[in-house]
Order: structure tokens, then C-alpha cells, then sequence
């Protein structure tokens, strides 16, 4: 049976090049790393003197089709040896490449062009920077930990919500709205330490793709971006150490063979130790995090392979034992990949993730437990038509299960009732195709349609509403409330309690003025059908996932983006310019003094409305020589609008748009790194950030004993700007060329002028002077930092 299915599936596809020339051969094979068998994702193979070329996939494979006779073919990385060979095209064949990296220093995070400058030219696809994992440290983070998830800031068009908040926000975008995958699997809370640290450990990746716009038909689910996050596969060629010790945290990776060199393994920890430091000063609060990223894979033989991977990481948080705090993100992934043939590629991946967090009040003698898990099904298959036409296509499916909360008493004597608030159940699947067609020489497309279907699923009560308005405006006191309940309706497990469906269409040209220069243009739309409940401005533990369904609908996205591309002086120096413009329909807002802890109808505190954002970015990069770096610039503006809809009243601000908490005019990001000898390299990072928008009081009441504050319109006004300037340097001593052990001291710099930017501003009333006075909280000064990084 099996053999018959993939037969006709061969079949169908060759239909499609039924009209193809009888001198056309394939050459396909696997791209890998020659010193450790890693499989190299977005290589640029191509035959010298064509304009035939490919790149490779996620799992390292390639294919070129183009007519019979001798060619060179070239083989181009950047961090790697530009490789040629010489091959004879008379027939179908396979070969499989190994290309060695142009640099033997540590492995660790630097940011780079798309993969090449050649095929960042005449790729159709924008919006889209790639972190890979294979050089020095250059960029200076807090604490002297890698932080891939910062180091995305540096980047054009994405910020975040000042330090110590965990995740990233893109073009204008919530934190929700960002897709971020580990090995496919669903990641909810990206940060360690309540965003001080990403859990992304930097010895266990291989790279990263983050898609601004653009995104590829096969991504689905978020209408902001797209973090696309690879392990390492493990060294399939001998046995390796990797690790480093810092002055709160330390990490260890160990990977190699097995199975009789039919596969490799990589196991990595990382964890934190500064809550120890504070119990031997007598200090009762503590915080720590750990994490364990695991890996393994097998050869079956030529044409299958099997990967299994993982991820387990936990923060904990107790405050002078009154408080206890804990979540954690848990992932696994069982992969088979498959070649069809020399033309078609197959990858079927069963994935699970979890999100949860838990509370403990000791004092309240109750704790509090949440989560969201999710099962995930996914095919995807490549079909490499010709030299001019690739290709994809696939189905998935998610089947959620949300769990909003439970209250437990912690003991006999508490005054706390027991509460469990109502389960919710999903499903959401998609269908894609897409293209990647060269029209001509100059020009290329990338087209495709992704449909997209979310039901919502009973096995619970939900409430009606009268007229079915669950927020409904008083105008008596000029405020929303809650509508009116009129009974519950009971939906058993299975059945459907809301379905929506959405066309996605995406498309983008390059055309290629000549070898150096493009231009290109894009046109995206994209659905999310689950939403993050939180009125903060940075994400916490406490905020709850929750799906679209009766009273709140899917988000839906429209992005257009326009761009200029060019090389300078043998590609030494880059310039992209990219324009975007973006809107979303049904962005969820927050009623006025909305409640969303222990919320069974949340609907009675959201109103849906849209969103828009707009911006001209710049990157200008120096990428060969010994000193390189980046100037990353953004203009740009970002804002929301919610009117009063069928609830009636004028919406929230009046109904006026008002700006996003992640709106930031200005932002501007300088990032540089200097080898001065074989022993010494020198960083350094500049930041200037728009303040964020804020809502201050711009006056008081008082009556009797009570003072009550009024506010301006929301997002109003703006904290003070945020920059900062970042040192580092790293030293490598003199090593015998034959020896394994090869070590460095990096040693970092912080905020080196010591600004005070400010997390926050409270207003109060001073006790002793009664006069009112505006607080201003900040989180990091000046940081030190030094970290002995190692590899045997």
C-alpha cells in the first residue's frame, strides 16, 4: 500500500513536467559540514557560467536539473570555504557535498546576510535575516550570556519593551503575534528570568531564520513573524565538548556518534547559580532557571532518516518564601525524512509542546496552576519541477487544549475556596502550495495559498448574552460593563462551538537589475486564530492563551512591502531598504479597568478592533575584512483603534487611534567587532530607542478621604529615550596547533555610561511632603561581565 501511494503521488508530480526536454538530468544529493557532519540549511549550489542554482533545504538537500553535458559546480556558505567540483551530467545522479568552514574559531552567534549575497540578491524573498551559529562572540549582552533573542533587536524593524520583558516585538507587532519555533515545535514564553535570558542555548543551535514579511506559505497561525529555530543535529564525526563558565550562569554540550556512525547525538544543559550566592549572603529571595536541549538521529538508509529532539526548561522564583513562583516551556519532536526521489523531498514531523506557570501564596495558604498544550501534525513535501520552477506544498493540524486555571487551597485552614475555571479545546489545520518560478532571467516569483481552518471545540458551558453582547456601554457613567446573562449553553467535547476559514494568499518579485542589484516586492495575508490575554505592556507568567470563538475572532493580517537591494566593492559592503505597510483586523483591546486573572468570560473585558503600522527600514553592513559590523535604522509608527461596535459608546480613547505600546519612532542600532591579532577581537554595540508610549494622570480628584487620579488619552504620552552603549573583548591564548582544547575569556561591558533608562514611571503622593512625585524604575546600570568559553 505504502508503495502504491507513492507511486501515484510520483505520478501526479511528474505530470507536471510532462513537457520538459529529453536532455534534462538532476543532480541531488545532502550538504553537510566537513568536520562535524552537521547538514547545512541555505547553501547556494549552482552551476558556474548558468543561471541554474538552488538552494538547500532545512535538512541539508539540494537538486538541479538543467541539460546534459560537463559543468562546474559551485557550492557558496558564508563562514565557509567557497568549494568547486567538476562534474559529468549524462544521467541522474547523486552526489552528496562537504563544504569546511573558512574559520576554526569557537562556534557562537553572529548575525549574517540572508545566507549569500548572491542569493540575497535574487531571491524573491524579503523581510528576512538569518542568525547563524558559527563564528566569535561580537555582540556584548547582559551578564555575558548569549542571547540570540536580543540579538535579533539588532536588527531593523524589531524591538522589544525595554530590559528585563521578556520576547520581541516586529514591525509593530504584540509578542503574541510572533510564531516562534524550536525544531518546530511551538515555543510560548521565549525568556528565562523574565526576560534577562532567552532560552535559546547558543551551544545547541545551528541557526535561526526570523521572517519579518513575507512569510512562507507553509508558516501559519501569527500575523506579526516568524522565529524559526534549528538544533544541531549532533557531530556524526567524532565526539565533542562544548561549554562555558560565567559568574551566574554556566552551560555544557556534548554531541557525537552513534549507532554505529549511522547517526549522532547532542545533549546541552545550562543553568544558574546567583540564587546560591544570595542564601550565603543571608538574602531569602531567590531566582533561577535551567534548561536541557536534547537530539539524536538515524540513518536508515539513503533515502530515510529518522530525528528525534527536545527541549525542557523551568524558571523558579521565591520570595522570601511568601511567594513562589514557576513556569517552564517542554517540547518534543519525532521527524522522518524521505527522498522520494532525486526531484521530490518529504519531512512528516509529530510534535508536542507545553506552556505552563504556577503560583504559590503562602501567605493565602492557595497556589495557582496554568497552561496551554498543544499536538501537532505536519507534512511537507519539496518538488524541484526544474531549473526554473520549485515546488512546496503541505497539510498540518493542531489540536489545542487550553487550561486557563485552578486555585487549590495549601492547607485546612485556608479561607480560599477551591476554583477550577472552564478548559477550552481547539483545532486548527491548514492546507499550502507554493512556488518559488523563474520568469526570466532577471525576473523571479515566489507565489502561493495557504488555507487555514480553526475550530473551536465544546466540552463546556458558555454564556448568553442579551442581544449577544458581552460588553455593553453604560451611558449614565460613561463606561463599559458587562453585558447581561441571559442562561448557558452546554457544548459537549467535539463538537463545534465556532469554525472560521481563511484564504492567505502570499506573493513577491525580484527583479535583478544586475549581478549586484534588485529590487523586489511582496504581498502577504495571514491568520491568528489563538490570542495572548494580557494588558501589560511586557509579557509575564500570569497572561492566558485563548482561542477565537464566539465573541472573539481571529486576527487577520495584510502586509505590503517594498525594497531595494544592493552590493558594494566585491560585496564587501550591503545596503537593504525595505518600506512596509501592515494592518490588522480584530486586534484584540482591553476595556478600561479590565480583569483578566480568574476570568471564565473573558469576553466582558475585550473589545475587538484593528490595528496599522508603518515604516521605512534601513541596513547597511560591512561583512568582509577584520572589522565588521552593521548600522540598522527604523522609522516607523505603529497604533491601534477600537470603536464601540454593536456594544455601542465611542470605543476605547473615543474611538480615535492612539499608539500600540510597541510603537517606537526612532531606532537605531550600531553593531561592530574588530580583530585587532590572532589573540585579541573587540566589540562593541550602540542603542537609541523613540521612548515607549505610556498613559500618565494629568490631574486628581479629591473627595473626603479619597484621591482619585484622572488620565490623559492612552498611550499619550512616552518614558524618556532608551540607549545604551555596549564593550566587549575577547582574548584567546596562545594554543599548540595539535591541541583539542581550545579556550577564550570574554570579558564585557554593559551599559558603559551607566544610563538609568527607565523600565517605568509610578506616581504617588509623598508621605512626608504630600506632594505628588513621578518614580522612575530602572533595572540595569553598568553590568560587568566575564565568561571562559571552551571546546574539546
Amino acid at each position: 500500500m505504502k508503495k502504491t501511494k507513492e507511486k501515484l503521488l510520483v505520478l501526479f508530480l511528474l505530470l507536471v513536467t510532462i513537457a520538459q526536454a529529453q536532455n534534462n538530468v538532476t543532480v541531488s544529493g545532502i550538504l553537510k559540514d566537513a568536520a562535524n557532519g552537521e547538514t547545512l540549511f541555505g547553501a547556494s549550489i549552482f552551476l558556474k557560467g548558468t543561471t541554474i542554482g538552488t538552494v538547500s533545504n532545512e535538512y541539508g538537500f539540494y537538486s538541479l536539473t538543467a541539460p546534459k553535458g560537463n559543468y562546474t559546480l559551485i557550492v557558496s556558505y558564508l563562514g565557509y570555504a567557497e568549494m568547486s567540483r567538476d562534474i559529468v551530467l549524462d544521467t541522474n545522479q547523486k552526489i552528496d557535498l562537504e563544504i569546511q568552514e573558512s574559520s576554526t574559531q569557537l562556534e557562537e552567534v553572529v548575525i549574517t546576510a540572508e545566507e549569500s549575497e548572491r542569493v540575497n540578491i535574487r531571491s524573491p524573498q524579503m523581510s528576512v535575516s538569518k542568525i547563524k551559529v558559527e563564528t566569535i562572540k561580537q555582540i556584548p549582552v547582559v551578564l555575558g550570556e548569549v542571547d540570540i533573542v536580543k540579538s535579533i533587536q539588532l536588527l531593523p524593524g524589531v524591538v522589544n519593551n525595554g530590559e528585563g520583558s521578556s520576547g520581541f516585538n516586529v514591525r509593530g507587532g504584540a509578542v503574541d503575534q510572533n510564531l516562534v519555533l524550536l525544531d518546530e515545535a511551538i515555543i510560548y514564553n521565549t525568556s528565562h528570568l523574565l526576560g534577562f535570558f532567552s532560552i535559546f542555548n547558543a551551544d545547541a543551535i545551528k541557526d535561526v531564520k526570523l521572517y519579518k514579511g513575507g512569510i512562507p506559505a507553509r508558516f501559519g497561525g501569527r500575523v506579526s513573524s516568524v522565529l524559526d529555530v534549528r538544533q544541531k543535529d549532533g557531530n556524526s564525526k567524532e565526539f565533542k565538548l562544548t561549554g562555558g563558565l560565567g559568574l551566574i550562569s554556566s552551560r555544557l554540550a556534548a554531541e557525537g556518534p552513534m549507532f554505529n556512525d549511522k547517526g549522532s547525538f547532542l545533549i546541552a544543559g545550562r543553568g544558574s547559580y546567583a540564587h546560591l550566592f544570595l542564601k550565603a549572603a543571608g538574602e531569602d529571595n531567590s531566582a533561577y532557571f535551567y534548561d536541557t536541549n536534547l537530539k539524536t538521529n538515524y540513518k536508515i538508509d539513503e533515502n530515510n532518516r529518522m530525528y528525534l529532539s527536545g527541549y525542557f526548561g523551568r524558571d523558579e522564583f521565591d520570595f522570601g518564601g511568601n511567594f513562589k513562583s514557576g513556569y517552564g516551556n517542554r517540547s518534543g519532536n519525532l521527524r522522518w525524512n524521505h527522498i522520494f526521489n532525486d526531484r521530490l523531498f518529504s519531512n512528516l514531523s509529530l510534535i508536542y509542546s507545553k506552556y505552563d506557570y504556577e503560583l504559590e501564596f503562602d501567605s493565602f495558604e492557595f497556589d495557582w496552576v496554568s497552561s496551554i498544550t498543544n499536538y501537532n501534525i505536519k507534512y511537507d513535501l519539496s518538488y524541484y519541477v526544474n531549473d526554473k520552477l520549485k515546488l512546496d506544498f503541505g497539510v498540518n493540524g493542531i489540536y489545542y487544549h487550553f487550561d486557563p486555571g485552578e486555585i487549590n487551597p495549601t492547607s485546612e485552614t485556608s479561607a480560599i475556596n477551591p476554583l477550577k475555571l472552564e478548559q477550552k479545546r481547539a483545532y486548527e489545520s491548514g492546507l499550502y502550495l507554493s512556488a518559488e518560478h523563474k520568469l526570466t532571467d532577471k525576473l523571479t516569483a515566489n507565489y502561493g495559498l495557504r488555507y487555514s481552518i480553526f475550530n473551536r471545540l465544546g466540552g463546556q458551558y458558555l454564556v448568553d448574552y442579551q442581544n449577544d453582547l458581552p460588553v455593553v456601554y453604560n451611558s449614565t457613567l460613561g463606561i463599559y460593563e458587562e453585558g447581561i446573562e441571559i442562561g448557558e449553553t452546554y457544548y459537549k467535547k467535539g463538537k463545534s462551538v465556532k469554525n472560521f476559514g481563511t484564504f492567505e494568499p502570499r506573493i513577491s518579485f525580484a527583479y535583478q537589475l544586475n549581478d549586484d542589484t534588485s529590487f523586489k516586492a511582496g504581498y502577504s495575508r495571514t491568520a491568528q486564530y489563538i490570542h495572548l490575554l494580557s494588558n501589560t505592556t511586557s509579557v509575564t507568567p500570569l497572561d492566558v492563551w485563548t482561542p477565537s470563538g464566539k465573541f472573539i475572532k481571529p486576527q487577520i493580517s495584510d502586509q505590503y512591502a517594498v525594497g531595494y537591494f544592493r552590493n558594494f566593492s566585491d560585496r564587501k559592503y550591503s545596503l537593504e531598504v525595505e518600506a512596509y505597510y501592515k494592518t490588522v483586523d480584530n486586534r484584540i483591546d482591553y476595556v478600561d479597568g479590565s480583569n483578566l486573572i480568574g476570568q471564565n468570560t473573558i469576553e466582558t473585558e475585550i473589545l475587538n478592533g484593528e490595528a496599522r503600522a508603518y515604516g521605512l527600514e534601513l541596513l547597511f553592513r560591512k561583512s568582509k575584512g577584520d572589522f565588521k559590523g552593521w548600522i540598522a535604522y527604523t522609522i516607523s509608527k505603529a497604533e491601534q483603534r477600537t470603536l464601540g461596535g454593536a456594544s455601542g459608546g465611542p470605543g476605547i480613547n473615543n474611538g480615535n487611534w492612539y499608539n500600540s505600546a510597541f510603537d517606537r519612532t526612532h531606532d537605531i542600532s550600531m553593531t561592530g567587532s574588530y580583530k585587532l591579532n590572532d589573540k585579541w577581537t573587540f566589540g562593541a554595540n550602540a542603542i537609541f530607542q523613540t521612548g515607549r508610549p505610556v498613559t500618565y494622570p494629568n490631574a486628581q480628584y479629591a473627595y473626603e478621604d479619597l484621591t482619585i487620579a484622572n488620565y490623559s488619552e492612552r498611550n499619550s504620552s512616552r518614558l524618556p529615550a532608551y540607549h545604551r552603549l555596549d564593550l566587549s573583548a575577547t582574548y584567546r591564548p596562545n594554543r599548540k596547533p595539535n591541541n583539542k582544547w581550545k579556550g577564550e575569556w570574554v570579558f564585557g561591558l554593559y551599559n558603559v555610561y551607566n544610563r538609568k533608562n527607565a523600565a517605568s514611571i509610578s506616581f504617588g503622593q509623598n508621605r512626608e511632603t504630600g506632594i505628588n512625585e513621578a518614580t522612575r524604575t530602572a533595572i540595569f546600570g553598568l553590568v560587568p561581565s566575564v565568561t571562559y568559553n571552551f571546546k574539546f
